[in-house]
């Protein structure tokens, strides 16, 4: 009876269902993305540990990419199908389970299983938290919700990377990353506990399920437009995965002279700005009705500033943080990807949308994370030139997003 009875009190339905949703999956958000940026902040210390090149170290790193980016189909296609709760709980665990075993693993081999298993549990998050705005809230409001998601991610990744950049320099890497793995099991158990009272998926009989689960798939890659957003999003996004995510710190050391902490400092600007920017292009697109210019000059100024962070020949951190800061607040727009993708497309489709652009997304970060490594070791350790593709990508997204037909709001046409 007691059991019943906890389990009745931890039932919730409306609005407040919702708003506990949003909240749990926002932060598995952070959560995930603070695992996906760690090996960046002991990216020296691993190598060490584990004998391993610069190129070898983004290979490792890039592995959780590797299951994270084909995992977005198959994540799509099972929220439309299941629903959050029964997918987004064991997620969490996954992802937690697996940062624990790439801190406790002494080979190269077990830290890439770690790697694998996180980025399997990770690949729910952000879709996850995505498809819980999209069906608790009302449709006019998933711009600037999808940016309050990435808001608190970059947030929380930006005050936490300084944070674990500090730990990792006073008590090594693998404590800090067993920790880490530690808050991941609270917030499964939290999940576990709390979310519920979600709507149901629409349901679909048993001998149409396949079928009726990837018919909106074939429609989604047969699109073009669906292509060119996806490929604009992934080139706008590189400078966060591969800058952001793993070489920017070195990079500020190698070529700025900076101390690591003071580098990492320099790097969590950008997600300071991203925190901005990805709340207020959504509510700029908003209120213009459009989503392609917006895109377009944000991705170019974004590009520029990451240009002037990592060519112009200073030590400032606060010069350095500034330019970052402002290559995060107009990479921000990169979240109106989403949402131009989504737009138009029945509701049915709606997470396989979200979850094709993300996965494209964040593919780029297999070949660019150890592209960029290969390219250190092949030159010298002269990051300035590896570190030319940064700004390029962003140029290049803000030109090919131009090639994509504007779907125009109702209130605005």
């Amino acid at each position: 009876m007691r059991h019943r009875h906890f389990r009745r009190t931890c039932r919730m339905s409306g609005k407040r269902a919702g708003i506990t949703a949003l909240v749990l999956t926002t932060f598995f958000y952070l959560f995930e993305f603070v695992t996906r940026i760690e090996p960046g902040l002991a990216i020296e210390a691993i190598a060490t540990d584990f004998n391993l090149a610069h190129g070898s170290v983004g290979t490792l790193s890039s592995i959780f990419f590797w299951v994270y980016a084909p995992m977005q189909l198959v994540v799509g296609v099972l929220l439309d199908r299941y629903g959050a709760r029964p997918l987004i709980v064991p997620a969490i665990a996954a992802c937690a389970l697996g940062v624990l075993l790439f801190g406790l693993g002494n080979d190269p081999a077990v830290a890439a299983v770690g790697r694998i298993l996180t980025g399997f549990g990770a690949s729910f998050a952000f879709v996850g938290a995505l498809y819980v705005v999209n069906h608790s809230f009302a449709p006019e409001r998933f711009a600037v919700l999808s940016g309050l998601v990435n808001t608190v991610g970059m947030l929380g990744t930006a005050v936490g990377a300084n944070l674990l950049a500090n730990a990792i320099s006073t008590y090594g890497w693998r404590p800090v990353f067993d920790t880490t793995g530690i808050a991941g099991l609270v917030l499964f158990v939290l999940a576990f506990l709390f979310l519920r009272g979600l709507p149901k998926p629409i349901a679909v009989g048993p001998p149409d399920r396949i079928t009726a689960a990837f018919s909106g798939l074939y429609d989604i890659l047969a699109s073009r437009r669906i292509w060119i957003i996806a490929l604009t999003g992934a080139l706008y996004y590189m400078p966060i995965n591969v800058f952001g995510g793993l070489w920017g710190q070195s990079d500020l050391v190698n070529d700025h002279g900076l101390e690591p902490v003071s580098a990492e400092m320099a790097v969590s600007m950008i997600y300071f700005g991203m925190a901005l920017g990805s709340v207020g292009a959504g509510a700029v697109s908003d209120w213009l009705g459009h989503r392609k210019w917006v895109i377009a000059s944000s991705a170019a100024l974004s590009g520029l500033a990451y240009a002037f962070a990592i060519y112009f020949e200073t030590s400032s951190v606060a010069l350095i943080g500034g330019a970052l800061f402002v290559a995060g607040v107009f990479g921000g727009a990169q979240m109106l990807t989403f949402a131009m993708a989504k737009e138009g497309r029945p509701t049915a489709e709606i997470g396989k949308v979200i979850s094709f652009i993300n996965m494209i997304g964040i593919a780029s970060a297999i070949l660019f994370q150890p592209l960029i490594g290969w390219l250190i070791d092949m030159t010298g350790d002269n990051y300035h030139r590896a570190m030319s593709v940064v700004p390029l990508c962003a140029i290049a997204a803000a030109f090919l997003i131009l090639f994509v037909k504007e779907w125009r709001h109702p209130d605005h046409r």
